[in-house]
């Protein structure tokens, strides 16, 4: 096998699957990028056999063939070379030279027979959705996947299509860790797909790279499935990810209806003020203790090796008085998502769920669990 290609599109392809590639080598192939040739280019390939890349780019093929190399190794010694052609050849024993102007490496390989298999979708069902709009909806879900691995079914965020009494077609992103939860609804093309009328868990792991290739380029994303994996396609690239195997929680169940306690707020406001006083509050919990009055939220923290600190923000509220205790990162993580001038958080007591809302978008909502202090 033998090519040349320019430097900058072989970087570029190369740093795409640097996510994906099995770091742990507990299966040493996995740590290698799959080249394949064809008329009018090469096929970069990586999977971990849970998430999986193939991509696209064009290159001067002098001879056809196919083999692996340690795509980090490769990645790197790619990101030093001049900007300049790369002529990339394998040799005997899987052998390859790897030249750009007076650089000249030669790498071990592996056979590409090694290589898992990788399929081809074959499902022409796809959902089309613009990439600006998919990535917005990760951005304002993605924080909320739980960290903890034994709660397989939430290391992931749930896709639901679901039809309104207009019969529009909305398409729903839910994610919760059992403390928050962040859900976000918006319109999509009138298609039918079963998996997503179900509604399907995408993995952490996939969802980062689906966002990777959302902001890529403002083509559309297609959307389809196959067996149980997810197909995402975009230009010259698709993804193959498995879906997680579990039943995600009844969300609608989750999201407090009677929360009758109406709190305005700046949202640039309320976001510095909490960046302030959560300094010193528990490094863990990230506590910090909410007091509220007529028009007006106070808010504090204590640390008992650092100090305390308290802040007034002004608000439009007419309730009771009422202290809540909250994760402070959980509402920050909200607030730095968002982009309306004004939120709307709806609280019931000091012991329910509090729900944040934008004041003039309808499409956005978070539910935060409150924390005893």
């Amino acid at each position: 096998m033998e090519f040349t290609i320019e430097k900058e599109i072989f970087y570029k392809g190369l740093s795409k699957i640097q996510g994906i590639v099995e770091k742990k080598n507990t299966i040493p192939i996995l740590s290698n990028v799959l080249i394949e040739t064809n008329l009018d280019g090469i096929y970069l390939t990586a999977t971990d056999l849970e998430v999986g890349i193939k991509a696209f780019y064009p290159a001067n093929i002098k001879k056809n063939g196919k083999i692996t190399i340690s795509a980090k190794k490769l990645y790197e010694i790619t990101k030093e070379l001049p900007d300049k052609n790369i002529t990339f050849k394998v040799k005997e024993n899987s052998w390859i030279e790897i030249k750009c102007d007076k650089s000249i490496f030669n790498i071990v390989g592996l056979a590409a027979d090694e290589f898992p298999y990788f399929p081809e979708p074959e499902n022409d069902q796809f959902i089309n959705i613009k990439s600006s709009l998919i990535k917005e909806m990760i951005d304002k879900t993605y924080f909320s996947i739980s960290t903890d691995e034994t709660k397989y079914n939430l290391n992931g965020i749930f896709f639901k299509s679901e039809d309104t009494d207009k019969g529009e077609k909305l398409l729903s992103l839910i994610a919760t860790d059992g403390h928050r939860l962040s859900m976000i609804k918006k319109n999509i093309q009138d298609n039918q797909i079963k998996e997503l009328d179900k509604g399907v868990i995408f993995p952490k792991k996939g969802i980062y790279e689906l966002r990777k290739i959302a902001e890529d380029g403002e083509s559309d994303l297609k959307i389809g499935f196959m067996d149980n994996n997810a197909v995402i396609k975009k230009e010259n690239i698709f993804i193959i990810m498995r879906l997680v195997d579990g039943e995600f929680p009844d969300y609608k169940r989750v999201v407090p209806m009677n929360n009758n306690l109406i709190i305005t707020i700046n949202r640039n406001s309320l976001f510095h003020s909490l960046k302030r006083i959560s300094i010193l509050s528990n490094e863990k919990s990230k506590g910090i203790k909410i007091n509220l009055k007529e028009n007006s939220m106070e808010i504090s923290s204590s640390n008992s090796d650092y100090g305390e600190a308290h802040e007034e923000v002004d608000i439009d509220y007419n309730g009771p008085e009422l202290t809540i205790g909250y994760n402070a990162r959980y509402i920050i993580d909200v607030l730095q998502t968002q982009e309306s001038e004004k939120i709307q958080i709806n609280i019931k007591d000091h012991l329910s769920p509090g729900l944040i809302k934008c004041f003039d978008d309808d499409d956005y909502l978070a539910v935060i669990m409150p924390m005893r202090l």
